[in-house]
C-alpha cells in the first residue's frame, strides 16, 4: 500500500471529501482515511436543506459564511456531475418558515425585514396566501416567511460526489481505516498511525465531526465539540402534497425529495453517541408533522434513521490550523449546517493549506484557540 502523501484527511464525511476535492484539483496528493464507510455518519443522515436564512437568524460570521456557501451550489451541482456523473439533486424550490402563533408571526415578520437586506425576494405571507401556494398546510398556521431561493440536495449523493471528484483528480480513499495517533517531529506533523499502517504526510485535516475532540485532545488542545443525536423518518405519497420545504420553529421540518419521499425530522438529543432510534422520538415527530400537514396521515411509511451531529459550545464550527502543531488543520463542528457549509469549507480550508487564501478575515472567527490557549 502506498503510504506517502501531501495531505491525509481524517474522516470521509461531507467536509473531509469537500476539502479533498479542492486540494486534489490544486494538484495536491491526497488520501482520505475513513474508519468505516464514506458518508456513513451525519453526512448521510441529514435532510440536505440549504437553509442559510432560515436556520441562522442574526448577521455575523456564520451567517456570512452560510450565504457564501449557499451561492456556490448551482455551479457546484454542474461541476460535480461533469466530473462524476452523480446528480446531487439540487432543487431550488424554496422554503416556508412557518408561524403557528401570533407571537411567532411577529418575530418572523422582523426576520423578513432583516433578511430582505440580502434577498429582496423574501416576503411574509399570511395564512391565506400560504395555503394558496401549499394547500395541504393546516389552517391553524398563522403565516410564514417565504424564502423562494432556498433549496436542498441529497446529502449522501453530494458527499459521495465530492469524494469521487477528488478521486477523479488523483486522490486515494481508504475506508475501514481508523487513525490512531499522529507522528509529530520538531513542531510539525509528519504523518499518522492507522489500523492498517503508517501514512507519511506533511499536512493532516481532522474532519471527523462529533468525534473530532478525541483526536484534537492528543495535540494538546481541548475543543468544545459534543454530539447531538437526531432521529428522522420519511413517508411517500402517490401524488405530491407539498412542493416546498416546510420549516417550523418547533424542531420539525418537512423536505419533499425528487423521488416522492418527504423527509421529516429531527429530534435533538444532546451528548449522545447512541444512534438507537426511539419510539418516543419518532412519535413526537409524527405528531408534529400531522399538525402541520394533516394529509400526511394517509402517506405510506418509508423508513427511519438517525445521525450524530457535531455541535460546539458557541454554535460556530472549528475551521483552521492548529495554533501550535504545524500542519494540523480541522474542519468540524458544523452542527445542522454541515451540508450547507460544505462547499465553502472545502474551498477555504484548501486555500489555507495551499497558502493561496487571499483573505482569512472570516476564518479568524472559527479558529481553534478562540476559547482556550493550546498546551504546547
Amino acid at each position: 500500500m502506498e503510504n506517502s502523501f501531501d495531505v491525509a484527511i481524517i474522516g470521509g464525511g461531507i467536509n473531509g471529501s469537500s476539502i479533498a476535492h479542492q486540494l486534489s484539483k490544486m494538484g495536491r496528493k491526497v488520501i482520505i482515511l475513513e474508519k468505516e464507510r464514506l458518508a456513513c455518519q451525519a453526512s448521510s443522515a441529514a435532510a440536505g436543506m440549504l437553509a442559510a436564512q432560515a436556520e441562522i437568524e442574526h448577521d455575523g460570521p456564520l451567517f456570512q459564511l452560510a450565504l457564501k456557501s449557499q451561492a456556490m451550489f448551482s455551479d457546484l451541482s454542474s461541476e460535480l456531475y461533469e466530473y462524476t456523473g452523480i446528480d446531487i439533486e439540487f432543487l431550488n424550490t424554496g422554503m416556508f418558515k412557518i408561524a403557528e402563533t401570533e407571537e411567532i408571526a411577529l418575530e418572523l415578520k422582523k426576520q423578513v425585514s432583516f433578511q430582505q437586506n440580502w434577498d429582496p425576494s423574501i416576503q411574509w405571507l399570511d395564512s391565506r396566501e400560504l395555503r394558496e401556494m401549499e394547500p395541504s398546510l393546516s389552517p391553524h398556521i398563522s403565516g410564514g416567511m417565504y424564502l423562494p431561493n432556498d433549496g436542498h440536495v441529497q446529502p449522501s449523493k453530494l458527499s459521495h460526489a465530492f469524494a469521487m471528484a477528488a478521486i477523479h483528480f488523483g486522490a486515494v480513499v481508504h475506508e475501514n481505516t481508523e487513525v490512531l495517533s499522529f507522528i509529530y517531529e520538531n513542531g510539525h506533523v509528519k504523518g499518522v498511525k492507522t489500523t492498517k499502517g503508517i501514512i507519511h504526510c506533511e499536512q493532516v485535516v481532522i474532519a471527523t465531526g462529533a468525534w473530532a475532540a478525541k483526536l484534537m485532545h492528543e495535540t494538546g488542545l481541548d475543543i468544545s465539540i459534543y454530539p447531538v443525536k437526531g432521529e428522522c423518518f420519511s413517508v411517500m405519497t402517490e401524488e405530491p402534497i407539498i412542493n416546498t420545504t416546510i420549516f417550523s420553529d418547533k424542531r420539525c421540518y418537512l423536505v419533499p425529495k425528487r423521488n416522492g419521499e418527504i423527509y421529516i425530522g429531527a429530534t435533538m438529543v444532546e451528548n449522545s453517541f447512541d444512534k438507537k432510534i426511539t419510539a418516543g422520538g419518532i412519535a413526537t415527530l409524527v405528531e408534529r408533522a400531522f399538525q402541520l400537514v394533516p394529509e400526511l396521515k394517509d402517506a405510506a411509511w418509508c423508513r427511519v434513521w438517525s445521525g450524530i451531529r457535531p455541535q460546539t459550545g458557541d454554535g460556530n464550527p472549528y475551521i483552521g490550523e492548529h495554533p501550535v502543531w504545524k500542519g494540523v488543520f480541522i474542519a468540524a463542528g458544523h452542527f445542522r449546517n454541515g451540508i450547507l457549509l460544505s462547499p465553502i469549507t472545502g474551498k477555504l480550508v484548501a486555500e489555507l493549506m495551499n497558502d493561496s487564501l487571499r483573505d482569512d478575515t472570516l476564518l479568524t472567527h472559527f479558529r481553534l484557540d478562540r476559547h482556550k490557549e493550546a498546551v504546547s
